[in-house]
């Protein structure tokens, strides 16, 4: 019911045929200017500019990685500073935000075995791309790429996430002129976009690397839901024009739309959210004098094939049990 009273108050807003032109051109040059791949804007991807988002027409599962890269690093791909893989299954709408342990031990196509976040070094997003696919076992063959500026500026334009911080986090750092520097106090509390950049990349506990991340899926998961607001919603073309500058992806424009139509129907209080490798199939070793996170590939695949099959199961007797 709530889904559908923002739809609704978003085509109230949009009824004055001026509006309509505006969101649509917001949406499709922000698509356009992210993309890599080439638009010719009198063809078929202009075709599909209507405001009302395309129907998904795929059944698999879309799976699609997110790097957040470190913008001090210009001139090179830099590192990646996070590795995630977010799953949306469109017949479902079940969705799996899966974040990856910056150290886990991997073979990287070319180069070797070494640290997972090293693929984006090699050979940027298409390298990471192919040693995550390999690595978990399903295809991934879209990424969004977003570095520390376009985070702050994403999260300053949905007027900041309401966080329970844990901890008071500190931490300094002279190498940049103490610009990406961290202090945070615990508490509930509205975190900008400088702050929630500090809650993501803490990672100066005892747990190091693996509180990290779930401070990283927890947040996202959090900013997903304040991106489905009304608020958000209405200030769609503001927020798409100052992310711009800071993103880049490989999807079309026009899979970017039906991606967006896909998202909006995905219960984001409901995101799997998973630590890969998990836990128990994590094992610490010291290659070269340096600790990294072996796993067992082939149990790792079918650890996420488990989870993939066994939600869609569960998925399907709700709707059996529903129609009975």
């Amino acid at each position: 019911m709530l889904r559908q009273w923002k739809w609704i108050l978003l085509l109230l807003l949009l009824t004055g045929g001026g509006i309509v032109g505006y969101y649509t051109y917001s949406v499709v040059q922000f698509a356009s200017t992210i993309s890599v791949e080439p638009v010719d804007p009198a063809g078929a991807d202009a075709q599909e500019t209507t405001f009302q988002l395309p129907e998904w027409d795929g059944q698999d599962p879309v799976h699609i990685l997110l790097l957040g890269t470190d913008s001090r690093d210009e001139g090179s791909n830099g590192r990646s500073d996070s590795m995630m893989v977010a799953t949306v299954d469109p017949v479902s709408k079940k969705a799996y935000l899966m974040s990856i342990m910056r150290d886990t031990y991997v073979n990287i196509p070319g180069h070797g075995r070494s640290r997972i976040n090293a693929a984006y070094s090699y050979g940027g997003a298409p390298l990471a791309m192919e040693t995550v696919s390999q690595l978990l076992g399903v295809p991934v063959n879209s990424y969004v790429k977003i570095d520390f500026e376009g985070f702050k500026a994403l999260v300053d334009q949905v007027d900041g996430v309401d966080m329970d911080v844990e901890k008071d986090m500190h931490y300094t750092d002279g190498g940049d002129g103490h610009r990406y520097d961290i202090d945070l106090k615990k508490g509930y509390q509205t975190l900008d976009g400088t702050h929630a950049l500090q809650y993501v990349r803490f990672r100066h506990d005892a747990t190091s690397d693996f509180t990290r991340t779930e401070r990283q899926r927890k947040f996202l998961t959090a900013l997903a839901a304040k991106m489905q607001s009304s608020a958000s919603i209405v200030n769609l073309p503001g927020i798409l024009k100052a992310t711009a500058p800071y993103i880049q992806t490989n999807m079309s424009p026009s899979t970017m739309l039906k991606l967006a139509g896909l998202g909006m129907d995905v219960n984001v209080g409901n995101i799997e959210k998973l630590q890969i490798p998990p836990t128990p199939l994590l094992k610490e070793e010291t290659i070269h004098g340096a600790a990294v996170l072996g796993v067992d590939e082939t149990q790792l695949r079918r650890y996420i094939q488990d989870k993939l099959s066994n939600n869609n199961e569960d998925e399907n007797n709700d709707q059996d049990t529903a129609e009975q």
